[in-house]
């Protein structure tokens, strides 16, 4: 039986499991995304966005904090900086995990994670182009109707 036991092991010890998250995690930060296994990929997802979370606060303190788990500085400045602005208004869920296949050689499958307000596909653009397409098949409503019969006539 498996009570209590949510923590995703990876087949690794716990100084090698840190180790690889860690790693993959300052790769994420620095290359907004990496191609890597869904079961890595569902791993890092919980490990990166509580740290996403504390960079929101820039103090020394949650600094410190991050260091601890990254201990990359370019990668904590980069976090603190660029990411924790477009971060700002979002309550959670800053990563995205999306199926790829599987990979050739052993196939295992495999998954891209990505910082979800650094896509430029997916994000605002999405919005703009359905008001733009904003057609309905509906009748003509009795005042459009109503304007067309009147320009003709003047």
């Amino acid at each position: 039986m498996r009570h209590g036991d949510k923590i995703k092991n990876l087949s690794r010890t716990k100084s090698h499991r840190d180790a690889l998250l860690s790693n993959l995690t300052c790769a994420l930060i620095t290359n907004k995304r990496i191609v890597t296994t869904v079961a890595k990929a569902k791993a890092l997802r919980v490990y990166v966005e509580p740290l996403i979370t504390k960079s929101k606060q820039n103090t020394t303190h949650q600094r410190r904090i991050v260091f601890s788990h990254l201990q990359d500085k370019e990668a904590i400045t980069e976090l603190f900086s660029t990411i924790a602005d477009k971060v700002a208004g979002r309550p959670g869920g800053y990563t995205r995990i999306i199926k790829l296949g599987t990979r050739l050689g052993d196939n295992a499958e495999m998954a891209m994670i990505e910082l979800v307000d650094f896509n430029e596909i997916y994000g605002k653009g999405k919005g703009e182009v359905k008001e733009a397409g904003k057609k309905t098949r509906r009748g003509k409503s009795k005042k459009e109707e109503a304007t067309k019969q009147e320009k003709p006539t003047e």
